[in-house]
């Protein structure tokens, strides 16, 4: 028989396939029937088939078959691919069968092996694939119903998953997440995770995270590499809980052991390690730390009388104007009762401590008004000084409590006193104590007055000028050498308040010889660094004006200290003096740090050679040098040389021949009395009139 023509046989070859693709059971096996009985041209012709995991059957026979006692031949064909049996075809109903049906048969078996092979292949992908899928969508279901967030990142922190409990933490939808960057969820950005952490993970911490709402939180974080297949890290994997409520326990438990509840200051304990901890900061910085012990005066009667909640509103407020007096980094503490500590710890000097403690006792002049009472209290405080009493907080606070004590006997129990714990320290305390006191008594009594050191000329010999020198007349202790109380006046700020009188005073002075028929001399004024402030143009200005004095009459001196705080403030402020006419001077120029470079743009009249430069005149050379330097500068730069303590006529000699200008010193007067320096006036006035007669 011939064979089936190749197109028919294409046709067929397509229909199984398409079988094999669209149908299962009984009819696929009765299409295939179908399609080997046509390919065969037999009336009979099925697909038996088998298990797929049948063993491999034998090569195919011809069985012979009986059929009404007549032999009927068959051809029987196993569907086989790599070892893998999907069935048979059986072809019978014909007299005979070729070889060439046999090759047919063959390959028509073969063709059909190959296509279940692959529909068998893609029925297990697909049943893998439901079954991965299946899996994911288990783990998902999981991750969503636990409460705690789970997210995971690539390395370089954009978020690839985000399941139902980081949805419920953060209130971002995942859609609204995954492809974001994690540092969006941050408080701070400038938070990181290292490397080495990425590559092998474990780390537990406790975080501040930021939900969509804007609220910050506190959450606990786990972190874990995520891996690929060959183990090496892709990202992270984070799981995050809200352990808010926990911290604001931690922080209630925290603020319980360690804050005073009435006053909300540190208790004892926070103090002594806060103090134990500022002790070895001012160990490296070498400075000076002292505690301050506090008892207040009168509480207890204020307590006993009044009540409790009179007294703890009393307490309170003392607590807050203590700490308003205070810089934020001085420690204050209630130890308990009407007792409170400070803890000064950034001083370079220990007798820093006393002014403070002066403030302290200040605060409590004013009276306490507390549910309708006028309440009046004092205190007394003790002093104690690292390192010399101690190194500790325990042993400062002992020994600051020891020196209250004797602060409260040496006051008595009404009244306000500070003592140190160590006595040497304390006889100094009460003596600048005593002077900043009686300097405030001064101010207000009437008891400074001002001396005037006249200023020669070199090459005339006449007086040009003089300097306004305070002076203090003590009550008891006669006059007081500016060395005591000047420096103390610097510290406390005093020095303020005596600048103000010194040059309303001299501008009095200036009038009443202005008035006598004097002619106009300049008085030379010094203004500390404390006084040098944009409001002083406008005070020298409004003080000559009440005094009706031309600028000629005033000269302000001003140190190099002066200059050093804010350079480009401190020229503004001269120009505007030296636009009144008013003369300005540079007072113990080379002593401080003033640039050169800035010299020349200060609006200046004089530089004046400090005494310490005059005294070793002209046996020093290291004086002569500098006394030589500083008058090239000024002839250089135009500004008249003043020398100040000249005493000697070899002095005045190389002054002279030096090319300096001006001079004061006990060589022509000393500093004089108001009367004193006008009848001097007059007197030189009369001589140069003599000399120019003659």
């Amino acid at each position: 028989m011939l064979a089936p023509p190749s197109s028919d046989f294409l046709s067929y070859s397509a229909a199984l396939c398409d079988a094999v693709l669209r149908l299962r059971g009984t009819a696929l096996s009765e299409e295939l029937g179908r399609i080997v009985r046509s390919v065969m041209h037999s009336p009979l012709g099925e697909f038996i088939p088998v298990d797929e995991q049948a063993v491999l059957l034998e090569p195919p026979v011809i069985e012979v078959l009986a059929a009404n006692d007549a032999a009927v031949p068959s051809l029987i064909q196993d569907i086989n691919y790599e070892g893998q049996c999907f069935g048979r075809f059986v072809v019978s109903g014909r007299a005979e069968y070729s070889e060439l049906d046999r090759s047919h048969l063959r390959a028509l078996a073969h063709l059909a092996a190959g296509v279940l092979h692959t529909q068998s292949l893609a029925q297990r992908s697909t049943h893998a694939y439901v079954q991965v899928e299946n899996q994911l969508q288990h783990q998902s279901q999981i991750l969503d119903h636990i409460h705690e967030s789970v997210l995971t990142m690539d390395m370089n922190g954009f978020i690839i998953s985000w399941n139902k409990g980081a949805e419920r933490l953060f209130g971002y939808s995942s859609v609204e997440a995954i492809g974001r960057n994690i540092l969006f969820l941050y408080e701070d950005e400038d938070e990181s995770i290292d490397d080495t952490f990425l590559e092998q993970g474990g780390r537990l911490m406790e975080v501040r995270r930021k939900k969509k709402s804007g609220e910050v939180f506190w959450a606990s974080l786990s972190l874990s590499p995520l891996r690929d297949p060959h183990g090496r890290p892709i990202g992270l994997i984070a799981y995050l809980t809200d352990i808010t409520e926990r911290k604001l326990a931690e922080e209630r438990i925290h603020h319980l052991a360690y804050y005073d509840a009435l006053t909300n200051l540190p208790n004892r304990t926070l103090l002594t390690k806060l103090v134990d901890q500022a002790l070895t900061v001012a160990q490296r910085s070498k400075l000076h730390g002292c505690v301050l012990f506090i008892d207040l005066n009168r509480f207890k009667l204020i307590n006993d009388t009044l009540g409790r909640t009179v007294g703890d509103e009393l307490l309170c407020e003392v607590a807050r104007r203590f700490r308003a007096v205070l810089r934020d980094q001085d420690l204050v503490a209630r130890l308990g009762g009407d007792e409170f500590a400070i803890g000064l710890f950034d001083i370079g000097q220990h007798f820093e401590a006393s002014m403070v403690a002066q403030k302290l006792l200040a605060t409590l002049n004013t009276p306490f008004l507390i549910d309708g009472h006028d309440l009046r209290v004092g205190g007394s405080i003790g002093i104690s000084v690292y390192p010399q009493d101690g190194s500790d907080a325990e042993t400062l606070l002992r020994l600051a409590d020891i020196a209250m004590y004797r602060a409260k006997q040496e006051g008595g129990a009404e009244g306000d006193h500070v003592a140190f714990y160590s006595q040497d320290m304390n006889q100094g305390m009460q003596e600048r104590m005593r002077i900043e006191t009686g300097l405030r008594h001064a101010l207000s009594n009437g008891e400074l007055l001002l001396h005037y050191q006249p200023k020669f000329e070199i090459a005339s010999g006449r007086i040009i000028g003089a300097e306004a020198l305070v002076r203090w007349r003590h009550p008891q202790r006669g006059l007081v050498p500016p060395a005591e109380f000047i420096p103390l006046a610097e510290a406390t700020g005093l020095v303020v308040q005596v600048g103000e009188w010194v040059l309303e005073q001299a501008c009095a002075q200036a009038q009443r010889w202005q008035q006598a028929g004097l002619a106009p001399v300049r008085l030379a004024v010094n203004v500390s660094a404390r006084e040098f402030t944009a409001s002083l143009p406008g005070r020298v200005q409004t003080t000559l004006q009440r005094y009706g004095l031309a600028p000629e009459w005033l000269e302000l001196e001003i140190t190099e200290s002066t200059l050093m705080n804010n350079i480009e403030r401190v020229i503004g402020i001269m120009d505007q003096i030296a636009a009144l006419g008013v003369t300005l001077s540079l007072d113990d120029f080379g002593t401080g740090y003033s640039s050169l470079s800035y010299l020349k743009r200060f609006p200046i009249d004089t530089l004046k050679i400090d005494r310490s430069f005059t005294i070793g005149i002209p046996d020093d050379a290291n004086d002569c040098a500098i006394a030589n330097t500083i008058i090239s500068i000024a002839q250089q730069l135009k500004h008249k040389v003043i020398a100040e303590g000249v005493e000697t006529a070899e002095q005045l000699e190389f002054l002279r021949q030096s090319g300096c200008d001006e001079v004061q010193g006990y060589l022509f007067s000393r500093p004089l009395e108001a009367d004193a320096f006008e009848l001097a006036m007059c007197k030189n006035l009369a001589a140069e009139q003599g000399s120019r007669a003659a």
